[in-house]
């Protein structure tokens, strides 16, 4: 599908993003959770699972999306392997117990199939995909449990066991072949009653596409089809914003919805059918959605937990949902925003964090901004708060905070509080965004009030992009609010600007200006004003997930109660 730009025309003008309200779920609604997930245990819902089972699936949808053929050797060789976790076959736990949330997902999920699929030696790869299924089906086939029941679990696995039902399905052994599609009508009857109970967003959106999915592969399910389709419009119109951005903000989820949408695309084209409009239009906007957070190397700004995602799997995800599109610029809803002239990109976090019960590793980042120079980065966040196997829960949390963000932190306290439990607190509630698109460039000014209630100011930060790229024009400023009497007298803060590695800074004897050096690349310029610049260390989350160490520059002072301003220029030297 090939379209023009959604936002060819950039709107002009203010608007108001509030999220206000409980930031997780109410105690009822975690209770009323609880006792659902305990009637998948009873005899009851064991048996609403019976019924009659296919002898066949009605169509084997291609799988959209290359497998990774290094992971598949792995397997092939006895061990799985998922972002450097690896566990021998033999000692697999089908419980998901011991493993990372990413692994045990991976697992549950059966994307190794992919992987597995990926090596090219089906004769090889069959046996030991049948293999992980025995172990699997002896672990859950007839038992309900969270580990491998959860709603979007299901959904994700129905359609991988249609995609790769070659490798699972070409045994001889009927006993085995009828415990398989067993398993699966099985899966289809858990997600009819349950998949509106997943949690909004994603997870919801996965388990009614299991449905979806359901009807169209297993024969007689033109019912459950309609039933589906209906559901799935629902999940995605709570799931996403207008502008194809998921409610949870992070690029992670923003791929996963892509590949959701795009692996249902194959199983309506399998069966010769075309996907309803509203599944088709949210892929659309979803795509354009992705591509306006990437980088001028093709690979994304690190947001909300993610890291930066290669370039090679944006490319993946973007040819499997089949769309042609140009970067969305200005995604008011999802909260980003993009400027791009000349070679240079900057992307902008222009919203509140995501409430908890949306993403568990929302970050305190907003109107923090990333910058690149054609291929090479030059400012960044730290990123990497999602965690995983290299990276430390205490770390991860510490990469969650304002300061491991390119903005301005007032009090060295986050601009949206990270409680003890990790779920977000209060801060950020409102944010007022002003965007112009003059002849000379953009201009973005946008505030938030994350810090009013603690200290009396408003956060504006001005940032403008000239039309040659060579300019980045920026002012910090934290303006008294209105109806506040007592301000913080003294209140010490500090603009960060974290740099990619690779990039040399060196501060002028006069605390005013710095010099950067990109390795093999241009020279930039930084100057302020309004502040005392300094350097110090940062780390910078790569692409595999580790951390490396690199510098940030800090432009700190003190603000009166009449408030503070600082203004700031980076500018292309060479």
């Amino acid at each position: 599908m090939d379209v023009e730009p959604t936002n060819a025309q950039i709107e002009v003008g203010k608007r108001l993003v509030r999220v206000g309200g409980d930031k997780g779920l109410s105690l009822g609604e975690r209770i009323s959770n609880h006792f659902h997930r305990l009637t998948w245990t009873t005899p009851l819902h064991a048996l609403r699972l019976k019924g009659r089972f296919p002898l066949k699936l009605l169509a084997v949808p291609t799988d959209p999306v290359p497998g990774n053929r290094n992971a598949g050797q792995w397997l092939l060789s006895g061990t799985m392997r998922w972002q450097g976790e690896t566990v021998a076959i033999d000692d697999l736990d089908m419980s998901g117990a011991g493993y990372s949330a990413g692994f045990s997902d991976y697992l549950q999920r059966f994307e190794w199939l992919r992987d597995l699929a990926a090596t090219g030696a089906r004769a090889q790869a069959a046996p030991v995909a049948e293999r992980l299924m025995r172990k699997w089906l002896a672990a859950h086939g007839d038992h309900v449990s969270d580990a491998a029941w959860r709603m979007d679990l299901c959904g994700w696995r129905i359609m991988n066991w249609a995609a790769h039902a070659p490798l699972i399905l070409s045994s001889t052994d009927l006993i085995y072949r009828s415990a398989v599609l067993n398993a699966l009508a099985r899966m289809a009857r858990h997600l009819d009653r349950g998949a509106d109970r997943a949690p909004q967003g994603n997870a919801r959106v996965a388990a009614w596409i299991g449905v979806v999915a359901a009807g169209l592969l297993i024969p007689g399910g033109d019912h459950r089809l309609l039933f589906g389709e209906a559901g799935l419009q629902r999940a995605i119109t709570t799931g996403f914003s207008e502008d194809g951005g998921t409610i949870a903000r992070s690029p992670n989820d923003q791929i996963d919805a892509i590949l959701l949408l795009a692996m249902l695309a194959q199983i309506y084209d399998a069966r010769r059918r075309g996907a309803p409009d509203f599944v088709e239009t949210m892929k659309l906007r979803a795509v354009a959605a992705l591509l306006g957070i990437t980088m001028g190397d093709g690979a994304l700004s690190s947001w909300q937990g993610s890291g930066p995602i290669a370039a090679e799997r944006i490319e993946q995800v973007v040819a499997a949902s089949a769309v042609r599109t140009r970067p969305l610029r200005q995604a008011r809803d999802w909260g980003y925003q993009r400027l791009a002239a000349g070679g240079t990109v900057m992307v902008m976090d222009a919203a509140p964090p995501p409430a908890s019960r949306f993403g568990g590793t929302g970050c305190a980042s907003t109107l923090a901004f990333e910058l690149s120079d054609g291929v090479q980065r030059l400012i960044v966040n730290c990123g990497g708060a999602g965690g995983g196997t290299t990276i430390p829960d205490e770390l991860a949390r510490g990469l969650r905070t304002t300061a491991a963000h390119s903005t301005l932190t007032l009090g060295d306290s986050n601009s949206t509080a990270i409680l003890a439990d990790g779920r977000m607190g209060q801060g950020v509630n409102a944010i007022e965004i002003d965007r112009q698109e003059l002849d000379g460039g953009s201009r973005i000014d946008a505030s938030h009030d994350g810090y009013a209630r603690r200290y009396g100011f408003i956060h504006k930060r001005t940032l403008a992009l000239s039309g040659n790229g060579r300019e980045l024009r920026g002012e910090d400023a934290l303006l008294p609010t209105p109806r506040r009497r007592r301000r913080v007298s003294g209140a010490a803060f500090a603009i960060r600007f974290h740099l990619a590695p690779g990039v040399e800074v060196t501060p002028t004897a006069d605390g005013q200006a710095a010099l950067l050096r990109i390795d093999h690349g241009p020279l930039w310029q930084f100057r302020c004003r309004g502040g005392t610049l300094s350097v110090e260390e940062s780390i910078w989350v790569d692409a595999a997930g580790r951390p490396r160490p690199t510098v940030q520059f800090v432009v700190a002072g003190v603000a009166p109660p009449g408030g503070a301003s600082v203004g700031w220029l980076l500018k292309r030297a060479g």
